[in-house]
């Protein structure tokens, strides 16, 4: 740690940093004091055991073995977000959505409103071509900045990051630390009602407020996974402590005491029985990460 700035915490819980609110620990978990002080760590640990970025936890199942290897956890000094030039909104990668479409809204940038409802980081739906509403990350992104395992600081336009349907091949191991999105110019009232009606149809149809991960399953091509998890007679199944929502039943809960291998249990039974109702076969949207 000599001439680090940052926290190193071994054997560190995870449990709070995560939507689910359980799952196990990580070997050893890194916050950085900048990106010098990130890039520095990962060089001195040259590749000598796996990195994982981990940003608002709200789209993963941490298995009860703990994840292997560093955990890096990006903090405020990444959460900035400002307009430059050319309606070009530059993010932090530990900026929350909510925030990315605020700053745009109030600088009038119209085009970024759909991350109004995607409850994660830059990092994070950089990563998995997030989305919500119509919109995905890949329609607005114009580059990221990321950071190697090795502590090589490397920036990948979006044409580099082979984004498919909440996928990228961005490499493995590397954290995201900054990204520009392109937006247009708009209003700022027709912005604010378009902010306002997601908002309002999140709160109407999602579990929010409860221990979830968001969105489980990808919609398969021209379906919907909730209709089909629905259709499988899914909604409000429940295997140790957790549960299908009653509310969106795309969505798991911890209900008080489930473990990570309950959920990620509850979810691979609801496979079985969507793929014996419909002959679909659901992928996770989740991230799964960890040993068992």
């Amino acid at each position: 740690m000599d001439g680090l700035r940052g926290r190193l915490t071994c054997d560190a819980p995870l449990a709070k940093l995560v939507w689910f609110k359980t799952g196990g620990r990580a070997d050893w978990l890194f916050e950085p004091a900048d990106i010098d002080d990130l890039r520095l760590f990962l060089e001195r640990l040259d590749g000598s055991m796996p990195v994982m970025a981990l940003g608002l936890g709200s789209n993963l199942i941490v298995r009860d073995g703990g994840i292997p290897g560093v955990v890096v956890k990006l903090g405020k000094p990444f959460a900035r977000v400002e307009v430059i030039e050319d309606q070009v909104v530059a993010c932090g990668g530990a900026a929350h959505g909510i925030l990315v479409a605020s700053v745009a809204r109030d600088a009038g940038i119209a085009g970024l409103e759909f991350m109004r409802g995607i409850p994660g980081t830059v990092g994070g739906f950089v990563r998995m071509n997030g989305g919500a509403y119509g919109r995905e990350v890949s329609d607005v992104l114009i580059d990221c900045d990321i950071v190697l395992p090795t502590g090589e600081c490397v920036r990948l336009p979006v044409a580099d990051l082979g984004y498919t349907y909440r996928h990228s091949e961005l490499p493995e191991g590397a954290t995201v630390i900054a990204a520009r999105f392109q937006g247009r110019t708009g209003d700022i009232a027709a912005i604010t009602r378009e902010m306002d009606r997601i908002a309002e149809q999140r709160e109407r149809s999602q579990p929010l407020r409860t221990r979830t991960g968001g969105s489980t399953f990808k919609n398969p091509p021209g379906r919907k996974a909730w209709e089909l998890v629905d259709a499988a007679g899914c909604r409000g199944l429940m295997l140790g402590g957790a549960q299908v929502s009653e509310k969106h039943a795309n969505f798991l809960l911890n209900t008080g005491a489930a473990t990570g291998a309950d959920i990620e249990e509850l979810g691979e039974e609801v496979r079985r029985r969507v793929y014996e109702q419909s002959g679909v076969n659901l992928e996770w949207e989740i991230q799964r990460v960890g040993r068992p």
